[in-house]
């Protein structure tokens, strides 16, 4: 029996032969479509800490800060070692990390009831426009229904051109009746 990694090799070559003017292709010529059954969304363990350190390190070199991966790998650790977020990562069909998503939970009190503040969100360079990200938002939008929670926050910064144009299109709606203001420590 052929195994289902196998056989979904098959399914690329024979769409590679089919519609593809090249007798082997690779990730990037592989249509959203199908690379979107290749990506596996699932929630992070221990066993992940190494590859999703790495992938939080990428993630904050993205929004200008200095690469940091023993920071990152402590950070991530810590956040495992807490249960105080959950962690949802894309997989692909060869074990290989691409992206994850990070959540805390929040509370609305005129709501009363609990908020997911959806904090981090990043894909691998190669692996964007891919649809990964809008399955790591999904999962997000899952957790809010499996946990009761009245819905998702976010923020991200106004030159986050790809994330300003995503956002909209999964659903999520610009609050421009609210200021938000942030008091630094430091």
């Amino acid at each position: 029996m052929i195994s289902q990694n196998w056989q979904f090799f098959y399914c690329i070559q024979y769409y590679c032969q089919r519609f593809s003017k090249q007798k082997n292709c690779f990730c990037e010529e592989i249509p959203d479509e199908i690379f979107h059954r290749m990506t596996k969304i699932r929630e992070t363990t221990a066993a992940d800490l190494n590859y999703l350190a790495d992938l939080f390190d990428k993630y904050r070199i993205f929004y200008d800060y200095e690469s940091d991966l023993k920071g990152a790998w402590e950070f991530i650790a810590e956040r495992l070692r807490l249960a105080d977020s959950k962690i949802f990562v894309a997989e692909t069909d060869n074990m290989r990390l691409v992206g994850f998503v990070q959540l805390y939970p929040l509370y609305s009190s005129t709501r009363m009831k609990r908020l997911w503040l959806l904090n981090d969100l990043f894909v691998d360079m190669e692996y964007r426009g891919k649809g990964i990200s809008v399955q790591l938002i999904n999962i997000s939008k899952e957790l809010c229904k499996q946990t009761n929670a009245c819905g998702l926050y976010l923020e991200t910064a106004k030159t986050n051109s790809a994330g300003n144009s995503l956002y909209p299109k999964v659903g999520f709606s610009l609050d421009t009746g609210h200021n938000y203001y942030f008091w630094d420590i430091t």
